[in-house]
């Protein structure tokens, strides 16, 4: 079986880092280690169950035999509680035929990409985010991967983006972004919708268009004074060429429900529609019922929010906080003050350290190792979501965070690193 061959697709997809590293924590604690795992985009549904409501939405729908094929398209109820609920809560309207039901936002993304990117195609997307660099690949583009910085909290700029936008096909977005936890500004998403538009006036009739994926997943998730902002809310010219990647996932804590949904251009979302049928990726016809049906509670979805996104918080500004302590002790960590989503963007610089037993910590690569050894905390480079091999930022996710760990977490990071000299 050694020279097996298969698709060149099949031969050059890259591994998830994120997978490679799980399998490591996993066999840790079969061994019975304890480890702070926070490197899943993903919630314990033991500490953030998904509501109530929804649970019993679920439960009834299969009660009552919604078994069976959805449409294509998603359901017509599920389309309008979505056109209903988009309006309401970010000012978006979009009608049925523009509305996109799949079983979450990945099978969207792919069909997005499907339906856009051709081979050598231009796809601008940042580093660090998650997975552009996997889709570019399936649809064999051209990589422009742009690394955004700490000065904007690792979000990418007009200014950036501007030399690369001549001919390109796709731009990537997501805000609140995975895997830092920061956002776009008013001012600095005006000017990448400016640059769009310039762009596609220069683009004769029959050229192909340059579109924009605003994947806002976590636009539920802001935090203090964050705002989230949207393209098209913000510039109604973005509609003809903004598709948005949605869905309830991160909103209700409900990954593993599988509802997700596309808003754009109907042409657009027609021929996704047809990529997704051929894949069958539908969301199962009873989650559509039941969300169908749940996004009309305002009230029960409002005191949801309330309660999930302080509880998120809590500990998102509570690790923030200890972070900022350990560096004004003289610790080589940093954080950036978290503004949305489940994730805290955090650093631990300890390249060229030796450790108690003279073992010299060479790479980035080898600082993560000891941080996962010496203080059992399991955290995902930057440079899984595309950034430098020597990026010393690492995602946080608090999805799985018991509150009361955190104290001793933060203690075993300072043991850990103060035995680094």
């Amino acid at each position: 079986m050694g020279n097996l061959k298969l698709s060149v697709l099949a031969e050059t997809l890259q591994a998830s880092e994120i997978v490679r590293l799980g399998a490591t924590i996993k066999e840790k604690m079969k061994q019975g280690a304890k480890i702070y795992n926070y490197t899943i985009g993903d919630f314990d549904s033991s500490i953030f169950p998904i509501p109530a409501e929804l649970e019993a939405e679920i439960i009834d729908a299969y009660k009552n035999g919604f078994t069976t094929y959805p449409a294509a398209e998603g359901n017509l109820d599920l389309r309008e509680a979505v056109a209903s609920f988009m309006a309401t809560r970010c000012d978006l309207h979009y009608a049925t035929s523009e509305i996109l039901i799949a079983a979450g936002g990945r099978p969207l993304i792919y069909a997005l990409y499907r339906a856009i990117v051709d081979k050598s195609d231009k796809v601008i997307y940042p580093a660090p985010s998650w997975n552009n660099n996997h889709y570019v690949h399936f649809t064999e583009g051209e990589h422009i991967m742009l690394e955004a910085e700490k000065e904007n909290n690792f979000m990418l700029t007009a200014a950036q983006i501007a030399p690369h936008i001549k001919g390109a096909t796709l731009l990537s977005l997501c805000s609140p972004l995975n895997p830092t936890g920061t956002t776009f500004t008013k001012e600095e998403l005006s000017a990448i919708c400016n640059l769009v538009i310039e762009e596609n006036k220069t683009r004769a009739d029959g050229e192909k268009k340059l579109y924009l994926m605003y994947d806002q997943i976590y636009w539920t998730l802001t935090f203090g004074n964050t705002v989230h902002y949207n393209p098209v809310t913000l510039n109604p010219a973005m509609k003809e060429f903004t598709i948005f990647i949605d869905g309830i996932s991160k909103a209700f804590a409900a990954t593993g429900v599988r509802v997700g949904w596309a808003m754009g251009p109907a042409e657009v979302i027609a021929k996704m529609r047809s990529i997704n049928s051929h894949v069958g990726a539908w969301a199962p016809m009873a989650e559509q019922k039941a969300v169908a049906n749940y996004l009309g509670k305002t009230a029960a979805i409002d005191k949801y929010f309330v309660h999930f996104k302080a509880e998120v918080n809590e500990r998102l500004q509570n690790i923030f906080a200890g972070f900022k302590q350990m560096k004004a002790a003289g610790f080589n960590v940093d954080a950036v003050a978290p503004e949305a989503a489940i994730y805290l963007t955090i650093q631990i610089d300890y390249v060229g350290k030796k450790t108690a037993d003279g073992k010299l910590l060479e790479t980035q690569a080898d600082v993560t190792s000891y941080v996962l050894d010496e203080a059992r905390l399991a955290v995902v480079p930057f440079y899984a979501f595309g950034a430098g091999r020597n990026s010393s930022w690492y995602r946080l996710s608090v999805g799985t965070c018991k509150k009361e760990e955190i104290g001793e977490m933060l203690d075993a990071l300072k043991s850990a690193l103060e035995k680094l000299s």
